[in-house]
Parts: structure tokens; C-alpha cells; sequence
């Protein structure tokens, strides 16, 4: 099975998936968690990592005794707040070189352009609504090391949004995934999941292309 073909079948089962996990792993599963949303949020190579999917995953999870919400909630902030400082001061000594170069290895630019046009129209902000964004999500901190904002506002934007994202998707898991109707149909959840994330990204780019065209009519 290709790559992405993997990921998809791991996205549409991901409730499976983890019970798979908790069993074969035990308490290890916590570490195994910090790790995906770490990678997700401080490496700019792995933008595709489910963040938004394995909050709401393990807060169904949670709701029937699996897996302990409290520990979730801490694990899952330290690792989107640690993630996110270490792509900002990775962006803040190399991304102007980064951006400067034709190709990139593993870094997909056209990514990295996007959320740049995010940054330069929502400033400090863009930390905070980012964080619902995937694959924006990854490149924001990076963006913002670019930009030299200062690391005290960084920081200060960064555990409020991460704060805002874990408690928005992780409780939102807890508090609906135990129902029968979202058991019963938990995959479609996941890619209903996806497609509301996305729609901010997608509303963005139709904006910016109705203003080039309307940029390249006006100068005709």
C-alpha cells in the first residue's frame, strides 16, 4: 500500500487504530502522542501528521476510561507549545536562507509562501488562528522566526492558541465522541473533521486569486 494510501486508511480509522496502540503500548501511548503533534507542530517536513484527528481521536478515548483526559490536555499543550518554539527559532537562523533558495529539499514552498501571505495580513494573530489550519499550522511558527517577531510575543500567542486548539478539539472528543451517533459513523466525523479545518485555507486562497484577478483587470 503507497504512502498516502497508508494515511488515509490510518485517518478513517484512527479510533481503531489507537485502541491498537493503547493495548500494544500501555502508558507509552502518551509518549508516542507528544511525539506526533511535537513532529506535526515543530517540523516543517511533516505538515501531514493528523494533529486535529488524534485530539478528537483520543478525547473519544478518554470519554470511556481509555486514556486519562488530564494527562492528554498537559501532553498535548507542552507538545504543541514546545513544537511551535522550536519551529520559530528553526526559522529565526535559517529560514531566510530557506526562502532564498530555488528548491528545497522535503520543504514544500508553495506551503511556505502561504502561510508568509497569512502572517503579512493577520500579524501576531496568525499564532493563534494558524493553530486551526493544517498544514498552515506547520509553517506559521517558522514564518514568524522569519518575520522576527520577538520571542516574548511569540510565546505569549503561542500557548493561547495551543491552549484554544487542545481544548477546542481534545474536548470536543471527550465530550461527543462517546455518543453513539458519532461512534456508530466516526470516520465520517474524522474527514468532516479535515474538511472544516481546511475551509479557512481554502476561503483564504479563492480571496487572494478573486484579488488577482481583479488586480490583473484593473490593469488592463
Amino acid at each position: 500500500m503507497s504512502i498516502i494510501g497508508t494515511l488515509i486508511s490510518i485517518l478513517l480509522h484512527l479510533d481503531k487504530y489507537l485502541n491498537v496502540i493503547v493495548q500494544n503500548y500501555g502508558i507509552w501511548t502518551y509518549g508516542i502522542i507528544f511525539l506526533i503533534i511535537f513532529c506535526e507542530t515543530g517540523l516543517v517536513v511533516t505538515p501531514f501528521l493528523p494533529g486535529d484527528s488524534i485530539l478528537f481521536a483520543t478525547g473519544a478515548l478518554a470519554s470511556i476510561g481509555i486514556l486519562n483526559i488530564l494527562n492528554l490536555f498537559i501532553i498535548f499543550f507542552i507538545s504543541a507549545v514546545a513544537g511551535d518554539i522550536l519551529n520559530y527559532y528553526i526559522g529565526k537562523k535559517i529560514g531566510n536562507n530557506i526562502l532564498e533558495r530555488k528548491d528545497v529539499k522535503y520543504i514544500n514552498k508553495e506551503y511556505l509562501k502561504k502561510a508568509h501571505g497569512f502572517y503579512e495580513r493577520h500579524g501576531s494573530m496568525t499564532i493563534v488562528l494558524g493553530r486551526f489550519i493544517p498544514i498552515i499550522r506547520t509553517f506559521v511558527p517558522f514564518v514568524a522566526g522569519i518575520g522576527k517577531m520577538s520571542s516574548s510575543k511569540f510565546i505569549t500567542y503561542n500557548m493561547l492558541g495551543g491552549f484554544l486548539w487542545v481544548t477546542l478539539f481534545l474536548g470536543g472528543g471527550y465530550f461527543f465522541g462517546g455518543l453513539p451517533l458519532i461512534k456508530q459513523h466516526f470516520s465520517y466525523i474524522v474527514i468532516a473533521i479535515i474538511i472544516i479545518s481546511i475551509i479557512p485555507a481554502i476561503v483564504t486562497v479563492i480571496k487572494e486569486k478573486r484579488n488577482e484577478d481583479n488586480a490583473t483587470n484593473t490593469a488592463s
